[in-house]
């Protein structure tokens, strides 16, 4: 089973391309809960009134979560802005081709990297850019259940992970997304997808092992 998230913190009151969004604009802002994405894209096209600071609450707790399990809890407010600030600006050449969430994710994930690229370029690690195969990729290495003590520890572990192989991680086994929809937001193949998640939860399996983590325990961590 997946390692659930932490709860997301709320973002501070923050600045995003002139919009000042605060808890209390929250509430105003947050639009139509119903409204469907085309819905709320055309709306953000048309410059209608709230439709982007609603399209940032209905987002940004999946946007942050995102961000700091990639970067860290130091970063993850100043990559979310970044994300959005992406967000924004390339929704106008949205085609649509993609889910607005999964196309949400991408630019996510690529404000994470190119974050991490710049604050830590030597600490890139290069297995986690080797060939793929298209070898399925074994369980998750996650605890069934709640114990908060083994919990912690694979939260340090997930965070010693390359970047690469962290991302894959917490797309598909975090944020609980398809293979197909973890390639799409990666920009590579299938089969690239679950080989890097196969030897991302091998490393992890690593991890944990060299702190004294066993398979079992893992399995009785509920």
């Amino acid at each position: 089973m997946p390692v659930k998230p932490p709860e997301p913190l709320m973002l501070g009151v923050t600045a995003i391309d002139g919009l000042r969004l605060g808890p209390a604009q929250a509430t105003r802002a947050s639009g139509d809960p119903q409204m469907t994405e085309a819905a709320l894209i055309e709306a953000v096209r048309r410059g209608e009134a709230g439709s982007r600071e609603a399209l940032y609450h209905r987002y940004k707790r999946r946007v942050y979560a995102l961000a700091l399990r990639i970067v860290g809890a130091m970063d993850a407010e100043e990559v979310a802005q970044e994300a959005f600030i992406r967000i924004f600006r390339g929704l106008p050449k949205f085609r649509g081709d993609a889910a607005l969430s999964t196309w949400i994710y991408r630019l996510a994930v690529n404000a994470a990297l190119s974050h991490r690229a710049r604050r830590a370029p030597a600490a890139a690690d290069p297995r986690a850019t080797e060939p793929a195969s298209d070898g399925e990729g074994q369980a998750g290495v996650e605890p069934a259940g709640g114990d908060a003590v083994l919990r912690s520890r694979l939260e340090r572990a997930l965070e010693r992970l390359p970047a690469g192989y962290r991302t894959v991680v917490v797309l598909h086994d975090v944020e609980g997304l398809e293979h197909e929809e973890v390639a799409e937001i990666l920009g590579c193949h299938v089969g690239t997808s679950k080989s890097q998640l196969h030897k991302a939860r091998a490393r992890l399996r690593e991890i944990l092992a060299a702190d004294g983590i066993t398979a079992a325990a893992l399995k009785e961590g509920g």
